[in-house]
């Protein structure tokens, strides 16, 4: 029995080729891996020896070889082939592991070209794809993750067709993710990101109990690293919706850095957010904003949830909490809640990766496009244009009212008041309808709107939003601009004495 080796990353390389041997197999090896089986006194033979072909060309071609191809890829049922093999004095290699140059690592690490473009794999994804073609008489081995089942599968004689089919496809979703991360990054180089093709390419974390509905199956899946390194679960099960909902209230409640921050998400969208001094103060002012929507909702915090915190959050019923920490007295309160879910994200303050693109699906495709991102000076470089200008404190709010706006659904208004969230519209086809909507709502939670601020993610198309605002107790107004009526919009705010600014960005959401 004839192993080949040919790894990049040696994690391990060096139990799995001792354990090799000592089932039975012979090693050929190349490069990196041989020397470094050899400095550990494990017995291969040279990869050129075998081949009776040096390598060439600074080591760009050296298992490119038909001695090597062919040993992986005849087919041993077929008479013709095996006698070509004898003929030739072919090696019947039956076990492949390779593992590929590391592109992702050089392509974070450096732009030199030259070094990027020597650090695309072409042997490695060969001898990959050749032996999972033939994997109804090759194992192939691609993830140091996997060695320590493979041995013990080898040793318990359950090299099984079963297991080969397993590993051709680890093998083929090794060589396809490693392609389109090459792909992408060219396009990236070449064609500002939007080439002829665009490829996404996702490892999965997890299945979901199912998808949006119970007749849906559903799972999760991350481009990187991220969950599967930085999301926790404590107590309960993930559902496809969870997620969801966890992006949208963390992404909001980790939008202001370090800020005291509670975000209270339902079905999507915010129905509470707030910044205090304490967590506990800031998830009590988040509350005020809708605690009727809030009831099995999502509670991202922004900090350490301790027993004060999650003893007034355990009077109403939550599907979700996600914190980046909890403490074990809080932790040990929370936990009998049956219907409680808990999740860890982050370290010390919620955190998410920010992609920089993001895309839609459509029937039969989807659209790509740059991921929105609001900068932080838009709101303090935001262009006044009314008579009266807004107070710092007004600014604050501003500033709370407009990222928010810009993370919700549109159309949409945010009404801020002392950095909590005191009324939202979102997802209506009217502005006015949803800036109308969000004060009716306030009404009913016998929330003062009076001194309040108010953004919106796109302009407002008729001075009628802002004489509802002004109705509702609105002092000060963030939007975009750009509609034809401006010169109406300004004159009304003007005429009722509220400060209006422009900060010629917008923000849609659809």
């Amino acid at each position: 029995m004839t192993a080949l080796l040919s790894v990049s990353d040696k994690t391990n390389i060096i139990f799995f080729a001792r354990e090799l041997i000592a089932i039975g197999y012979e090693i050929i090896s190349t490069g990196g891996t041989l020397k470094t089986l050899q400095e550990e006194g494990i017995e291969a033979i040279e990869v050129s020896s075998y081949t009776q072909s040096q390598e060439m060309f600074g080591g760009r071609v050296k298992t490119l070889h038909p001695r090597i191809a062919g040993g992986i890829l005849y087919r041993r049922q077929n008479s013709e082939d095996v006698k070509i093999a004898k003929e030739y004095g072919i090696r019947d290699i039956n076990l492949v592991c390779v593992n590929l140059y590391p592109f992702k690592q050089t392509i974070q690490r450096t732009d030199d070209f030259e070094e990027i473009i020597e650090n695309i794999d072409i042997g490695g994804p060969t001898l990959l794809r050749a032996a999972a073609k033939n994997f109804q008489s090759v194992l192939v081995v691609s993830n140091p993750s996997d060695y320590d089942f493979i041995i013990e599968a080898l040793k318990s004689h359950q090299n099984t067709l079963v297991l080969r089919q397993k590993m051709m496809i680890k093998a083929y979703e090794h060589t396809a993710s490693y392609d389109v991360m090459i792909a992408n990054y060219m396009n990236k180089t070449f064609k500002e990101g939007f080439g002829d093709m665009h490829f996404l390419a996702g490892k999965l974390v997890g299945k979901t109990r199912y998808g949006e509905n119970p007749h849906q199956k559903g799972a999760y899946y991350e481009w990187e690293d991220f969950y599967s390194k930085n999301f926790k679960t404590l107590k309960g099960e993930l559902s496809f919706n969870n997620l969801t909902d966890i992006n949208s209230a963390v992404k909001i409640a980790s939008n202001f850095g370090e800020s005291k921050a509670v975000c209270i998400v339902k079905h999507g969208n915010p129905c509470g957010f707030a910044i205090s001094d304490t967590l506990l103060d800031s998830y009590r002012q988040a509350l005020r904003c809708d605690n009727i929507s809030a009831y099995g909702g999502v509670v991202a915090v922004n900090g350490e949830v301790d027993l004060a915190l999650a003893q007034e959050m355990g009077k109403i019923f939550f599907e979700v909490l996600v914190a980046p920490s909890i403490t074990k007295e809080a932790l040990e309160f929370l936990m009998p809640k049956k219907k409680l879910k808990i999740f860890l994200c982050g370290e010390g303050y919620l955190k998410l990766p920010k992609d920089a693109k993001n895309f839609k699906h459509i029937e039969g495709g989807f659209l790509l496009q740059e991921s929105d991102e609001v900068l932080s000076d838009e709101v303090k470089n935001a262009q006044c244009m009314s008579i009266k200008k807004a107070t710092n404190t007004q600014m604050q709010d501003l500033g709370i009212a407009y990222k928010i706006a810009a993370l919700v659904k549109s159309n949409c208004v945010v009404y801020v008041k002392n950095r909590a969230m005191v009324a939202i519209g979102m997802g209506m086809t009217s502005r006015v309808d949803a800036a109308k909507a969000a004060i009716i709502k306030a009404k009913e939670m016998g929330i003062d709107l009076q001194g309040c601020v108010l953004a919106s993610e796109a302009f407002f198309p008729f001075k009628d939003s802002i004489q509802e605002a002004y109705k509702a107790g609105v002092s000060a107004v963030i939007e975009p601009g750009g509609s034809v009526r401006d010169e109406e919009v300004i004159a009304c705010a003007n005429e009722n004495n509220m400060a209006l600014y422009f900060s010629h960005k917008r923000h849609f959401l659809h």
